[in-house]
């Protein structure tokens, strides 16, 4: 028999995993309400010609397809199965497929349930997105997503309102050294126009400058060259470097400002730029907290305004948390005109950088406030009156099942790192109380059975 594992990218989570990752859902989850979202959720797979097209030519490679049911051969083409053309093959085959994130289910939910829905409407969704990505730190095949939207608003305040949640959560998460970097895609159309990209070329030279991050200036520039673009081009990107090192954001603006000053959408998303950095810096959000960040593109096709993106000094990897305006996704379903605006975190990501710099706090993995010894075989009535009044009161309680050793007991309330032991011996039966142990500093209190929850409180 073959040993048992699991598929690479995935993960089990025991439970002192799951006591982590449901702190950081629920402290995340607990800023999305404070600022008004209303919880929603979607299938974890959608139509495939759902997802297809959405998130550009990278993105679509990702993409889990599910094989149809039954013999899902019968219907293949001939030719193509005889032809051996996967891509070609795939549609007749596959009508479904995992989600990729949560942002493009979001806009066909958004589409089929809009006349239950008030606009502008704000909407929280925490579920496991699937992408066919290589397995590497940080980066798994099945992750969980905590989104937050805003759809039905082209206001900048809705921009603001994600960098208030961004910096809002990440400082209850207690992480520390992270930059909220952003920058408006009419910034980058105006920026590449001006070396020369035309329309047509956009979406090339924003995927070669999407991966700065991971390659520098020279993979930017390399991967340029693949790309076919010209020298001007090349030369345009080490200049736009050099413009974002300049050592303030309002540097690289003013810097910025010249390059497209004959680019009217352009100078838009500057001024929209300057405006987020203003009514930030007045809530108490500044450098190196947030950073306009000329180099940031986000790949995904849909973004048309402010992008969005999150990393932490020191981290052992990439970005935490990122999101963008799009003004028509809608639109892909039918329904035209409905701008939004989101941010996603990557759960996973949070997790490992809280785990990295071991900064999780202590005792979140508690489950168990007391546990009641078992110490006599043949009566256990008051043990069980007291586990049902503890539970009765608040209290996560637990009896020992067995009438083991007292020693066994005690390794296991220890193990489980349970903070509270009531016993119950003959000593105490016959007084009418009970021995209230603190296992953290070893003293021992009698107690009248019915006190116990003030001197737990």
């Amino acid at each position: 028999m073959s040993k048992p594992s699991i598929p690479k990218g995935t993960r089990d989570f025991g439970p002192r995993a799951m006591a982590r990752r449901q702190w950081i859902f629920a402290t995340i989850r607990e800023v999305f309400k404070r600022h008004g979202f209303l919880p929603v959720e979607t299938p974890s797979f959608e139509n495939l010609q759902t997802l297809t097209g959405k998130y550009g030519e990278e993105g679509d490679k990702l993409i889990f397809r599910i094989l149809n049911n039954g013999d899902y051969l019968s219907k293949a083409d001939p030719s193509i199965l005889a032809s051996k053309d996967t891509k070609a093959l795939t549609p007749t085959i596959c009508k479904k497929a995992l989600r990729y994130d949560l942002t493009v289910p979001f806009a066909r939910f958004v589409v089929m349930n809009r006349n239950e829905l008030t606009f502008p409407f704000r909407r929280y969704q925490i579920q496991p997105v699937w992408r066919g990505d290589r397995p590497g730190k940080g980066r798994y095949q099945e992750f969980t997503q905590c989104d937050a939207d805003i759809i039905g608003s082209t206001s900048t305040l809705c921009e603001f309102d994600l960098v208030q949640i961004v910096s809002e959560a990440l400082t209850s998460l207690g992480i520390p050294g992270y930059t909220i970097l952003i920058n408006d895609r009419r910034i980058l159309a105006a920026v590449a126009s001006s070396m020369g990209v035309t329309p047509e070329r956009l979406t090339d030279w924003t995927v070669a400058v999407d991966k700065y991050d991971k390659v520098g200036i020279e993979g930017v520039v390399k991967e340029l060259e693949v790309r076919g673009f010209d020298k001007k081009v090349e030369n345009g990107i080490e200049k736009l470097f050099e413009i974002n090192s300049a050592s303030t954001s309002d540097e690289v603006l003013s810097l910025l400002e010249k390059m497209i000053a004959s680019d009217e959408q352009g100078l838009i998303g500057l001024a929209e730029m300057k405006k987020l950095l203003y009514r930030s810096a007045n809530d108490g959000i500044i450098e190196p907290n947030i950073r306009f960040d000329a180099m940031l593109a986000r790949g995904l096709d849909y973004y048309t305004g402010a992008i969005f993106e999150v990393r932490v000094e020191n981290s052992p990897v990439g970005s935490i948390c990122g999101g963008g305006r799009y003004d028509d996704l809608t639109g892909i379903f039918g329904w035209s005109g409905m701008s939004g605006v989101g941010i996603s975190f990557g759960a996973d990501r949070i997790e490992d950088v809280l785990e990295y710099l071991d900064i999780f706090p202590k005792n979140i993995d508690l489950t168990t406030d007391v546990l009641v010894t078992y110490m006599d075989e043949d009566n256990c009535d008051l043990e069980l009156q007291i586990v049902t009044q503890l539970r009765n009161d608040g209290f996560a309680v637990e009896m020992y099942p067995e009438a083991v050793k007292l020693k066994k007991q005690m390794k296991y309330a220890g193990d489980r790192s349970i903070p509270y032991v009531i016993l119950i011996g003959e000593e105490e039966r016959s007084t009418g109380k009970v021995t209230l142990k603190n296992m953290d500093d070893g003293s021992q209190t009698l107690v009248d059975p019915l006190q116990i929850s003030s001197f737990l409180s």
